[in-house]
């Protein structure tokens, strides 16, 4: 084999685009990044960009925090960054299920040293003074979570990655790893082979199907995800103000543009590639952030795409 790497990353969404640093980090010299499409087709570039320390479990409390860090840290580590701003998140309780698994997560977070708190309704309503004061119970608040550019973010690491010297291969797809018994010495692309010892896999919604290819099967899945950007407002038009999670719905919301960024997947909707945008699903999104942010009834709305997200 002609070409030679001392890893190769399949994929260049954000997992594999940033994968290289770590590689570096590593002392692996030569490092190779192969993408299908063209870097930042994927849903890399159509996420809603939060990131949150506030997770579940002590591990993804862990990851949370790590990531935060990794983004306030990447001017300085490779001139460029992902522009995450510190915005705050406010977890909302509507239901008393909400409200007692809240204070449960909480209670575990603090425990892993996360300045996480609880806020009674009124107390979230002066840190969101957009929200309404019914329907909701409060809910846990931490001021350090935020919001990355999404395109940035994939404009950041392609720029870091050129600097760096690693090869990306756009329009390059995965074929499958070549093994000598159960040992990996190389993968197959569509424009040949290269030799390596080590594979990355990522791919997002896509990593079932890389899997296979490489004769794995990965418990991963996909299904759509909606945002929408509405119009601007001078309530909106501030520096910063927390985002919120509907928790219990799954609906989220953000500045953005001088508006709100809203965004929503059904758990009812059978998983799959996003094809298209579910309009009447829109609609009713849409009224539930109403009953949350009254003053969005009447605006506008700019954008709306969706994409396909992936899970566990």
């Amino acid at each position: 084999m002609a070409d030679t790497a001392d890893l190769v990353v399949v994929g260049a969404g954000t997992i594999g685009g940033w994968a290289w640093v770590f590689a570096k980090e590593q002392g692996l010299a030569r490092v190779v990044v192969l993408e299908r499409g063209l870097v930042g087709m994927g849903a890399s570039s159509r996420a809603a960009g939060l990131v949150r320390a506030q997770g579940g479990t002590p591990a993804t409390v862990a990851l949370g925090r790590w990531t935060i860090d990794f983004y306030r840290g990447q001017q300085a580590a490779y001139g460029t960054d992902s522009g995450f701003r510190e915005l705050g998140y406010l977890i909302l309780a509507v239901a008393d299920d909400d409200e007692r698994a809240g204070r449960e997560r909480v209670a575990m977070q603090q425990a892993e040293g996360l300045d996480v708190r609880w806020l009674t309704p009124d107390a979230a309503i002066r840190e969101v003074p957009t929200l309404a004061r019914e329907g909701h119970r409060g809910g846990s608040f931490l001021a350090t979570d935020g919001a990355i550019d999404p395109p940035r973010n994939v404009r950041a690491y392609s720029l870091a990655m050129q600097s760096a010297g690693v090869a990306l291969r756009e329009r390059t797809a995965f074929r499958g790893l070549r093994l000598d018994g159960s040992r990996v010495v190389g993968v197959e692309t569509d424009a040949g082979p290269i030799s390596t010892d080590h594979v990355l896999l990522t791919g997002g919604p896509s990593l079932r199907e890389v899997g296979r290819l490489a004769g794995l099967h990965i418990p991963a899945g996909a299904a759509r995800h909606s945002v929408a950007v509405l119009e601007p407002h001078p309530a909106f038009a501030v520096e910063r103000m927390p985002m919120v999670f509907d928790i219990g719905a799954g609906l989220y919301w953000r500045l953005e543009e001088g508006g709100l960024v809203f965004g929503w997947s059904d758990p009812d909707e059978q998983p799959g590639e996003a094809r298209s945008i579910d309009w009447d699903a829109f609609e009713r999104w849409r009224a539930r952030l109403a009953g949350f942010v009254p003053l969005t009834r009447d605006l506008g709305v700019r954008k709306v795409w969706c994409a396909t997200i992936d899970y566990t």
